[in-house]
């Protein structure tokens, strides 16, 4: 991988203690109500500079990064925050409850990686599994621009084959208590322990040397990491040193047993033509579909005893009639024809499958008179609940967005977004949702 280096973090309470109040998710998951919510807690939240403007799947108001970066330079100007004398990587641990009911921990390492393009490179590269939208990219290089600092750390897996680097860091979380705690509003523990011995920074190098980093959640912070850089050299010579070459990120090993993926259902709308009798119409020769009653809550274990006997299963969720549906596909590999230069772990996504065949073969041209649908990317079957009501959630909805059809998608394997990734190709959009996200507060990274 790109070479991995300690930082010299800012952070709340000088690093030490209990943060809880501090804290927040990353910004993709918030709406206005959650924002309130934190800063209600705390005034000083780090939600107030890292969401400067809602939704933040667009470009806002100058006015709201000014104000970001205003406050971000008071904090430090009081003392709310500091920035760290010394350099230090920082192993990190999330205790959480699994969908098992059964305690859960997943374990990492927060550091600077080299800021570098995307893609396969001697010695390790950065590889993406996602596409991008271009409304929260220019969202966070506006919001960087003004606080110039990183403000959350991106989420990298690497392969750890050997396991090496995930047993550092739990070496070093058994010597001893962490210096820093917080727990979230969904009742994650996050521990950090704080690591500047020049002994143990080089012990990790070594193990990570010539592995790639594989982006599991952040790929617009990265962009926004690699457009701020190209933006800096636009404006002249940026030094080696420029803390703008290195990218705040949590490494966790791909061995490591806390690893948790959760669905990204899609939720569909805007479709002029739409009724669940046109839907099903339009499906016929792609999609066998066979119904599977009224309850929503239980349509997910409907489609785990059809995944018994068929590969790609996908859940439909009608919000007019509320009735639901087990679909199957019926060509063994329905987008070989058009994506033959794809590997197959890729063509047997779901949720490529959902994008390329429901979206573009049946709803654009069959309900939509050829247009774009909208979307919304909920992860819980309760957030289809909501977005179906007319909420407002952090996955999209709202009363302008008329829910129409849910698709119910599994997991996507980790094993798929290796090879995917591997292979130098990009999934559809919210393909993946890795649990719990990382908490944005524990540490900002100064680009300046």
């Amino acid at each position: 991988m790109p070479a991995v280096f300690p930082f010299a973090a800012v952070q709340f309470k000088q690093g030490s203690g209990d943060v809880s109040s501090l804290v927040a998710p990353p910004y993709d998951v918030l709406d206005a109500a959650g924002k309130r919510a934190l800063l209600a807690k705390d005034g000083s939240n780090v939600v107030g500079i890292d969401l400067p403007h809602t939704p933040a799947k667009e470009l806002g108001p100058p006015e709201a990064y000014e104000g970001a970066g205003n406050a971000y330079r008071a904090n430090l100007k009081s003392g709310v925050l500091s920035r760290r004398a010394q350099p230090a990587m920082f192993a990190y641990r999330q205790t959480f409850k699994g969908a098992d009911g059964k305690m859960v921990q997943r374990s990492g390492m927060a550091a600077t990686v080299e800021t570098v393009p995307f893609g396969p490179r001697a010695g390790g590269g950065i590889l993406p599994h996602e596409e991008t939208f271009s409304g929260p990219k220019e969202d966070r290089f506006a919001l960087m621009k003004a606080t110039k600092c990183q403000l959350s750390p991106i989420f990298g897996l690497f392969a750890d084959e050997r396991g090496l680097g995930t047993k550092l860091v739990q070496t070093v979380m058994a010597k001893g208590k962490p210096d820093m705690t917080a727990t979230t509003a969904e009742g994650v523990l996050h521990e950090v322990w704080t690591i500047s011995d020049s002994s143990t920074i080089k012990a990790y190098q070594d193990a990570l040397a010539g592995q790639d980093v594989f982006i599991a959640d952040g790929h617009h912070r990265y962009n926004t990491a690699l457009n701020y850089l190209k933006h800096l050299d636009g404006s002249g010579a940026v030094a080696a040193s420029h803390p703008a070459r290195r990218c705040m990120m949590v490494l966790v090993g791909m061995s490591d047993p806390g690893l948790v993926i959760w669905p990204t259902h899609r939720v569909l709308g805007g479709m002029k033509g739409y009724s669940i009798d046109a839907f099903l119409a339009g499906a016929k020769g792609a999609l066998k579909t066979t119904p599977a009653g009224n309850d929503l809550t239980k349509l997910e274990g409907q489609m785990e005893a059809a995944a018994k006997t068929s590969k790609n299963v996908l859940g439909l969720y009608d919000f007019a009639s509320k009735k639901c549906f087990v679909a199957t596909l019926e060509a063994a590999d329905p987008l070989q024809a058009r994506f033959g230069d794809k590997p197959k772990e890729w063509r047997d996504l779901d949720v490529a499958l959902i994008q390329y065949v429901v979206v573009e073969q049946i709803c654009q041209p069959k309900l939509n008179g050829g247009e774009p649908v909208k979307w919304a990317f909920p992860h819980t079957i309760k957030e289809v609940q909501e977005i179906g009501s007319g909420a407002e959630t952090g996955a999209g909805g709202g009363k302008a967005f008329a829910a129409q059809l849910a698709v119910i998608v599994r997991p996507t394997p980790l094993q798929a977004v290796r090879a995917v990734s591997r292979a130098n190709q990009l999934m559809p959009q919210k393909s993946t949702f890795f649990y719990p996200k990382l908490a944005t507060g524990l540490w900002l990274n100064p680009l300046e």
